[in-house]
């Protein structure tokens, strides 16, 4: 008889780095015909056939009672139907695992956004702090070891067991289309040309993801090394006149290409770069960190990226001393700009990715439970 496997998440295959966690390790699990699995979401796209989908009630007005609300429905929902594992991407009450893809709430509140907590967020925290009190017998698992710090500095004594989960990739997306082929369609349609250095930028958040340094840093590399026409695309959402007119100020306007949202044929765009970049003021992992390396380019992350657990200084990237450091960030884009090096980084940057693909991640995924149930 299958093991019976409740899987939380309020969104479940939408966009976000926890979504697509659960969504694409409980798509692969649902095919062990071992486990029946079942998930609980507000909202969800489903692919899988073998998953079961339960809805829990969004609320949206007052929304401090929102996480309230999911979290006691979820509770009472499974308590009525006998689960042998409960595992959770987001704060609930009674869960036998909990992936956590952000860290503690009031650390993020107090020292990123800088702000008093709202009521929505003294909801989460009392949550959270619930769950660190009472989860002596939980298994948690961060998605990186800047996750697993913060809990530790936020809590005295962290409960249950803890254990380090990256997220994953799927390489043969990003590693597979014909390089060639994507530097000319993608190049061409930006004015970039072939020996041009091209620098990637991917994000939603050019403020959090260190835009403003990352322009100021391609001004000093290009005065150091004009000869490379080091030349930098931005993929994503933002503000691109605050970004535009920052580069005009530093005289290479020119340089610096915007190319909005790309959900289909991103990885034409990491095919067609040679050097991925990524600055941020914080991110707990950085998932297209991990996409740039498997299409086989050297990575230049902050210290505030939890992807750099997957950085080796120097052999597949590097990671600088602080997010704001335009000098270092300024050097590191300089020596990229040799094909040689570019090239030995790249491949061993595609080498780091391929042990972290997404089937790899459902195997270790699945030993997790099968330790879990042996031992109920």
């Amino acid at each position: 008889m299958p093991s019976k496997i409740a899987v939380v998440v309020p969104k479940y295959g939408l966009v976000g780095g926890g979504e697509r966690f659960a969504s694409e390790i409980t798509e692969r699990l649902a095919r062990n015909e071992q486990l029946e699995i079942h998930v609980f979401a507000n909202r969800w796209i489903a692919a899988s056939n073998r998953i079961t989908f339960h809805k829990v009630p969004k609320i949206i007005f007052p929304r401090f009672l929102g996480p309230l609300i999911f979290a006691w429905y979820v509770k009472w929902k499974i308590g009525r139907m006998n689960f042998d594992l409960v595992h959770s991407h987001h704060w609930i009450l009674n869960a036998d695992i909990y992936s956590a893809h952000g860290v503690p709430h009031a650390g993020w509140v107090r020292n990123v956004r800088k702000r008093s907590p709202s009521l929505y967020d003294r909801a989460v925290i009392y949550i959270e702090n619930r769950i660190m009190r009472e989860g002596a017998k939980n298994c948690f698992l961060p998605v990186s070891s800047l996750a697993m710090d913060a809990f530790r500095q936020e809590y005295e004594e962290l409960p249950g067991k803890w254990q380090i989960v990256h997220p994953g990739v799927n390489v043969a997306r990003f590693s597979t289309p014909d390089r060639a082929a994507c530097r000319a369609e993608i190049r061409g349609k930006y004015g970039i040309g072939a020996a041009d250095t091209l620098l990637l930028f991917v994000g939603m958040n050019f403020e959090v993801k260190g835009l403003d340094t990352i322009i100021a840093a391609l001004a000093k590399a290009r005065n150091a090394r004009p000869e490379a026409n080091i030349r930098l695309l931005v993929v994503g959402r933002g503000d691109e006149g605050k970004y535009g007119k920052l580069s005009r100020s530093l005289g290479i306007a020119d340089a610096v290409t915007f190319a909005g949202t790309q959900v289909e044929g991103l990885e034409r765009y990491y095919r067609a770069a040679d050097i991925f970049i990524m600055l941020s003021a914080f991110d707990t992992f950085g998932m297209v960190v991990l996409e740039a390396m498997a299409a086989g380019m050297p990575v230049i992350v902050s210290p505030n990226v939890g992807a750099k657990d997957l950085v080796q200084e120097g052999i597949n990237g590097f990671i600088l001393p602080s997010p704001r450091d335009v000098e270092v960030g300024a050097d590191r884009i300089v020596r990229l700009s040799g094909s040689e090096l570019r090239e030995i980084m790249g491949t061993a940057a595609a080498q780091t990715a391929s042990m972290h693909d997404w089937e790899r991640l459902t195997e270790k995924m699945a030993n997790i439970y099968e330790t879990l149930l042996a031992d109920t």
